[in-house]
Formats: C-alpha cells, structure tokens, sequence
C-alpha cells in the first residue's frame, strides 16, 4: 500500500466518532419527570439482567408494598385452597355474615379476591379523609382493621360491581388469620400468619427481607402494607412466572397461577389482586402499553410496580415515590421497556 493511501486511513480514523454503548435499560425510569425513583431491577430468565438505586438507597433499605402487599395476601389465600381448607366458591368463612337473612352470607372467596364483593367502600373519597381506607389504616381503625371492613354492608349484590377495596384485602388477611388459629391474642394471630408466610412463601422462595404490620388485633395489613428489600420483590415476581422457587420446588401451584391470572367476571384488567394488562372494557387503554396481554403486575400506591411477563420469564420492579399524575407515564415507560426486551431477545440480544 502507497503512503498516501495510509495516510488517508488514519485520516478516517480520527475523524469517525467512537462508537456508543447502549444506555443501561433501567435508566429511562430515572428521568425526573417520572417522579421519585429509588430503586429497579430487571431479570430475565431467571439472571439479574440490570440493578439501579437513586442516591441513598441500596441493597440495605427495605421498601414498602403499599398494595403489591394484596398480591402477597392472594398468594397466601392460595396456599390455603391447596391445602384444602379454603374453598373459592363457598361462601367467604366471616361468621359475622353468616346470621339469618344476612345477604353477605352469599359472598365467596373469590368474590373478595376479584374486588367484586358488593361491601360498601370508598377507596379514595372527597375530601381525601373521607376515604374508607385513610379512615381504617390512620385515623379510626388501627385497633382492629379487619372488624371494620366486615361490617360494612352491602351496596350491590356480590358478584355484580367491581370496586377497588384495600379494606376486601384486609378481609382476605382475616380469614387467612382465622384459618390458621382459633386464639384471638393478637400476639398469636400475628405469629401464626408470619410463621405460615415464612414456611409456605418466604423461605421456599428466597425471601429474606419480608416484614409485615399488623393491627391492634393480629392482623396483617394485606391490603397495604409489608417491606421487602429490592431483589426480594424481584424474587416475589420470578414465583409469578411459574410458581417455582430458584430450586425448582413448587410455591404457588399451576391451578392457583391460574386464578391470579383469570380476568374478573366484573373487571377484564383484574385478576385475584392481580393486575391484568388487558383493557377492563372495550376501547379502554391497557396499563402497560407495548407489553403483551399476558403480563401480570402487582401495583402499589405512589408508583410500586411488580411487572410479570411469564412467557418471556421477565420481571422488572420500579419502586419510589410518584405523584398520581406522574404513575401513568412510568407505566407507559415500563412499557416501552418490557416492548424492547422482549425485541432484544427475538432478535437474539
């Protein structure tokens, strides 16, 4: 080769721009007009794929569920029905409904798990003091949640409306107590459905971090509120996939996977707790644009998300503190991202 020529090459050389690594994928849900986030993770088929913490968070810090805890709750409620001692289409076990011409009797399990019991709630009134749940979890009811919920009458007949209730939860987490003990020493309530959480969930799974609160009476706040660590929630997604736990022993079994998944009879976007990203009527928008139908999520107040998709073994959890105004572009950002995996991974990325 002439000299002119390798003169001309290095020319080319140091002309052309360096070539750019791709951004870290959960760097979109750090941008500020999203909000407060703290932390994310993202996994895929079973490996840590990314990790991010705002400044002051780590592996250290554990993070409120606000209601991802439902999801939780539903998983336990579950572990009863494989046992065999809660059955989802028998009258929900509240002794409290069960007098003469009482119409709550005609509740089931499963209407509470779908949000469609009928009870009357605000979730979110006006003024926000007004709300049912701010009034049970804050102000009235800390001494005893779940006798508050219970005695809320009817105002549609179970199985008709669906109607977001953190306090048909805390209903949820009063039968799992009730099934597990008889004692109403709140000490034993409590220990009884944390001994019963660690050996059926947390354990087999992994989980290390998980910390519930309770009332005044023994028991969980399962609509709202328990703490996990980051990669802890992220170990509570991978068991959405397949039930299984990093071992391979079963957790949650197929059939109750099944339930979690199955769309309300009242609601297409809701399962038992469960968020569906399906529209809840037609020509309603999905939670998750660009992610398919199938994705599964447990949400929490303020911007928690537990996002499944369990064809492509894919978890991703974003947790901080968002504005109302803000959560719904955060989930048009896990959109986004969860379309971009799954592209990535067809095209062999």
């Amino acid at each position: 080769m002439r000299l002119p020529s390798l003169l001309l090459l290095f020319a080319a050389a140091a002309t052309a721009q360096p070539m750019r690594a791709p951004p870290p994928p959960l760097d979109p849900l750090f941008a500020p007009e999203l909000g407060d986030t703290r932390a994310a993770l993202l996994i895929r088929d079973g490996r840590l794929v990314a990790k991010r913490y705002a400044p002051g968070y780590s592996d250290a810090n554990r993070f409120i569920s606000w209601s991802m805890a439902k999801t939780v709750t539903a998983v336990l409620v579950g572990e009863l029905v494989a046992d065999g001692r809660l059955d989802p289409d028998a009258p929900a076990p509240i002794a409290e409904w069960r007098k003469p011409g009482d119409p709550r009797g005609a509740i089931t399990l499963r209407h509470l798990l779908t949000m469609s019991s009928g009870l009357k709630h605000t979730e979110v009134g006006e003024p926000i003091e007004a709300s049912d749940t701010n009034q049970v979890l804050f102000v009235q009811g800390p001494q005893a949640m779940a006798a508050a919920a219970i005695a809320q009458p009817l105002e549609a007949p179970p199985g008709t409306k669906w109607e977001y209730s953190s306090l048909t939860s805390v209903i949820l987490a009063e039968i799992v107590t009730r099934t597990l003990t008889a004692s109403r020493d709140p000490r034993v309530r409590a220990q009884a459905y944390r001994d019963f959480a660690q050996a059926r969930l947390f354990g087999p799974a992994g989980i290390r971090s998980a910390a519930f609160d309770f009332d005044g009476a023994g028991t969980q706040v399962g609509g709202s509120i328990i703490y996990m660590s980051l990669e802890d929630w992220g170990r509570f997604g991978r068991l959405l996939i397949d039930g299984k736990a990093p071992s391979g022993a079963e957790v949650i079994a197929p059939a109750w996977l099944d339930e979690l998944r199955r769309p309300a009879a009242t609601a297409g976007n809701y399962g038992a707790q469960t968020w569906l990203n399906r529209p809840r009527e037609a020509g309603r928008p999905v939670m998750y644009p660009g992610a398919p139908a199938s994705t599964l999520s447990a949400e929490g107040h303020l911007g928690q998300h537990v996002v499944v998709v369990p064809e492509a073994r894919l978890v991703l959890v974003r947790l901080g503190n968002t504005k109302d105004r803000e959560v719904d572009a955060g989930q048009r950002v896990i959109g986004r991202l969860i379309a971009g995996q799954l592209r990535n991974s067809a095209s062999g990325q």
